[in-house]
């Protein structure tokens, strides 16, 4: 059965506990573990990787719930030639606040900006824009906010039931008061206050499940503030399959994955701007 791991599992039980999907894992590519810089970092390789180099990053939930052995996403990955780096952040929220649960010296944000990102670089020679985020539940609200934030690193991002209003569950991990003061500067720091009116990612696609009592909300008003802006992007908070968690993940794995594969060719194929470094 798939699951996240429960909240009160220890920091070292989360970071080795994985989502199942109950006998329907059969895929083709391989996963690995690999360290950068200093933490620990999952890797897929597909059969037949896509010839340009086309990347996915991952920012896993709160709970770490991992692809490993994740047969809905894994397939998807060896359909369209996807290699993937999957960093372990805990239980961070992808925040440019030192989590010291992850790190106290450097925030999970940094770390994918400054270390994550050259690795990929020097060792698997890809660059923006041939890397897409994509995340589900807090890694949701987090490719979403670094998609806003640096919207020219990071042009293509699918979420997956984002968590982004996660002020409202500020007293419910012990993480996010190690980082803001109060729920408010929670509030500030979220996905849709990092929203530039003249400047966004060009190719953005998030869903969550109308039945996903916690975070559709916060869903719901983002698609409205980017309809109100002229933001172009693609969403689904139509569908359901059960709520928030692997079920629902799972469910709209080919769907965020299409999104990206289209979007990474078609980003290949855009003409780059006068002066701008071929990529």
């Amino acid at each position: 059965m798939l699951r996240d791991i429960p909240q009160a599992c220890s920091p070292a039980d989360r970071l080795v506990t994985f989502a199942k999907d109950d006998g329907l894992s059969a895929f083709a590519g391989t996963w690995r573990q690999i360290e950068v810089g200093g933490h620990t970092a999952d890797v897929y390789d597909p059969p037949k990787p896509n010839e340009h180099g086309y990347t996915v990053l991952f920012l896993h939930g709160v709970h770490v719930g991992r692809l490993i052995d994740n047969g809905p996403f894994c397939r998807e990955f060896d359909r369209h030639g996807l290699r993937v780096i999957a960093p372990l952040s805990g239980a961070s929220w992808w925040t440019s606040k030192i989590c010291p649960a992850f790190d106290k010296e450097i925030s999970a944000e940094r770390y994918l900006l400054d270390r994550v990102m050259p690795y990929l670089a020097d060792d698997w020679k890809v660059k923006p824009p041939r890397v897409a985020l994509l995340g589900t539940s807090m890694g949701g609200q987090g490719a979403l906010r670094l998609s806003y934030k640096y919207p020219e690193r990071f042009p293509i991002v699918a979420a997956i039931a984002p968590a982004i209003d996660y002020q409202n569950v500020y007293y419910e991990y012990d993480t996010i008061p190690t980082m803001y003061p109060d729920p408010e500067a929670v509030r500030q720091d979220t996905a849709t206050l990092h929203i530039h009116p003249l400047n966004w990612p060009r190719n953005m696609w998030f869903a969550c499940d109308p039945a996903d009592e916690r975070w559709f909300e916060s869903s719901d008003r983002l698609k409205m503030k980017l309809y109100s802006l002229g933001i172009m992007h693609d969403c689904d908070l139509e569908t359901t399959a059960g709520g928030h968690g692997w079920s629902y993940y799972n469910v709209m794995a080919p769907k965020a994955i299409d999104f990206i594969a289209a979007r990474l060719e078609q980003e290949r194929l855009r003409l780059p701007l006068a002066g701008a470094e071929p990529t």
